[in-house]
């Protein structure tokens, strides 16, 4: 079996303030508004690379946030959600995975709880303080630069990290990455390959553990990467170049296969 674990926003998908230049086809509607999108080859593309491997959506999206999206290739067998806290198997959520997570991340509690009060008083902040399923702390910030200092000050950093992403902040145990929920998956599933593909620093970690990892050229700036990750160059679509090299991987690993 071959794992493919898709980060989805700026990876597979494009929101309608990312102009994309070509034909494209709405994925997700929100409050009656078109919000996200994939240019028609990505979704060809992802029909051939689904007949090739088991595809793993892998996002910190929430449940609600990733239900909302239709990648146009049906329900998939695995689905990972709240930076990889959250198993769906065949469109359902996998309890057992939730509560091994919720114990994964018991020494962090306290930290979260802290960064709550901490993001409560921060005066930069500009939106609710949001704890996703005490998972992780979500809110918004005019000056998420700031905001992420403040907290870095403070709480105990080898218990939980800080991520800015634009004006959105966030607070996650340690614990809780997509490196770690892709190792487990790979175990449980006993898959013998693991192909990765992200697009921010929430995706290093998966990028890492992964056999055969994708990023485009803009990640090379973020620290922690490992010199196996293969970058696709700056001007190119990074949804589609990366299931083009995903197709020409798996024809290279069947020709091994079949020597």
């Amino acid at each position: 079996m071959i794992l493919f674990h898709c980060d989805l926003d700026n990876t597979l998908i494009y929101s309608y303030k990312h102009e994309i230049k070509t034909k494209k086809r709405c994925v997700e509607i929100y409050q009656g508004r078109e919000v996200s999108f994939m240019t028609e080859a990505t979704c060809r593309l992802l029909n051939k690379v689904k007949n090739k491997v088991s595809i793993v959506p892998t996002t910190t999206r929430t449940v609600e946030q990733y239900q909302r999206i239709d990648l146009g290739i049906g329900t998939l067998d695995y689905a990972l959600m709240c930076n990889g806290g959250v198993l769906f198997l065949h469109g359902k959520e996998d309890a057992t995975w939730y509560e091994e997570t919720k114990a994964l991340i018991a020494e962090s509690r306290a930290e979260l709880l802290y960064g709550e009060k901490l993001l409560e008083k921060d005066k930069n902040r500009c939106f609710e303080v949001r704890n996703i399923r005490d998972l992780f702390l979500f809110t918004k910030s005019n000056n998420p630069a700031a905001s992420a200092a403040y907290l870095r000050k403070y709480l105990d950093t080898e218990k939980a990290e800080v991520f800015c992403n634009g004006i959105k902040v966030y607070i996650v145990p340690r614990q809780l990455n997509k490196g770690s929920a892709l190792l487990r998956l790979k175990k449980r599933l006993g898959a013998e390959l693991v192909i990765a593909a992200g697009d921010s620093g929430f995706d290093i970690p998966m990028l890492n553990q992964a056999d055969f990892a994708l990023a485009p050229a803009e990640l090379k700036r973020e620290a922690g990467l490992l010199e196996s990750v293969i970058y696709v160059e700056e001007g190119k679509l990074f949804s589609e170049m990366l299931l083009k090299k995903i197709l020409d991987f798996t024809k290279e690993k069947v020709k091994i296969t079949d020597k």
